[in-house]
């Protein structure tokens, strides 16, 4: 089941990074309009870039994470990104060696062969004799690794949906300029004198 969400998630980002590629390559051509004012469908001009990209954020922190926070210049989330991914990163490994010990030692320990006990190590030496509770330690540890690398992709997804979201609010007026007023007047809509809400957009 973990192989398949892993799989599954590594298609859906492959598949993310090229409708952006296609998207942004058919987006920037247009077709250059001739000296009869006509246009031409073998000349191609790029158009203006936007300032920022939602998508980009995305792709980027898919690629690299804190890539997209830095795109968006939210710095101070790069060190979080970080801490979560290199923690589950850091206890996937120390279960991953719990795991190999634990499983030499099992070998051993059920060998019917007393002259390599010595080579368990600690703690699991001490309760050789009870190679089942060696057993149970290593499946354990093993549902622990597969937990860390679950969490590990959740926090990876994470972050490309933060860099993607704080993208989108870039493009929209928090400032404190923003008010509404009412108005009295002719109401082109309405063909009537009547009371009109007014919500000045982008007002110093």
């Amino acid at each position: 089941m973990l192989k398949r969400l892993i799989a599954f998630i590594g298609c859906m980002i492959v598949l993310l990074a090229g409708n952006y590629c296609f998207a942004q390559g058919d987006s920037l051509m247009h077709p250059l309009p001739d000296k009869n004012g006509s246009t031409s469908p073998g000349l191609k001009i790029k158009d203006s870039i936007p300032p920022h990209s939602p998508r980009t954020a995305a792709i980027r922190s898919a690629i690299l994470p804190g890539w997209g926070q830095v795109y968006n210049k939210k710095y101070w989330k790069v060190p979080l990104v970080y801490g979560a991914l290199g923690t589950t990163t850091y206890l996937f490994f120390r279960n991953l060696t719990q795991y190999n010990d634990s499983r030499e030692a099992y070998k051993l320990a059920v060998d019917n062969d007393p002259t390599n006990d010595n080579q368990i190590k600690q703690p699991y030496y001490s309760v050789k004799d009870q190679p089942e509770r060696i057993k149970s330690f290593r499946n354990a540890v093993r549902q622990n690794m597969d937990y860390c690398v679950l969490f590990f992709i959740l926090f990876w997804g994470l972050n490309v949906v933060d860099a993607s979201v704080d993208a989108h609010l870039k493009s929209f007026d928090v400032s404190d300029n923003l008010s509404i007023h009412i108005r009295a007047g002719y109401s082109p809509l309405a063909k009537s004198n009547a009371l009109s809400l007014v919500i000045p957009l982008g007002s110093k």
